[in-house]
């Protein structure tokens, strides 16, 4: 018997009282990094290169991310 697997991706789990999801951007290169940032250190988790809106989309739809839940820091 075939299983095939669904091309639909499951959201991955993150802790979301612990973890803000957050997209870096560089003022000078204008390039983007999207991933975690830890609430008590600070600490930044890169995830993803971000080269245009599509993989902004694919980033929340990963992690199950409403797109007001995102931040942009610069």
């Amino acid at each position: 018997m075939f299983f095939w697997k669904s091309k639909k991706s499951m959201a991955q789990a993150y802790d979301k009282t612990g973890k803000i999801p957050v997209i870096r951007a560089s003022i000078c290169t204008g390039e983007k990094v999207a991933g975690f940032k830890d609430a008590a250190t600070g600490k930044f988790e890169e995830l993803m290169f971000i080269r245009s809106e599509e993989d902004i989309r694919q980033f929340l739809l990963a992690y199950g991310i409403r797109e007001g839940e995102l931040k942009k820091e610069w």
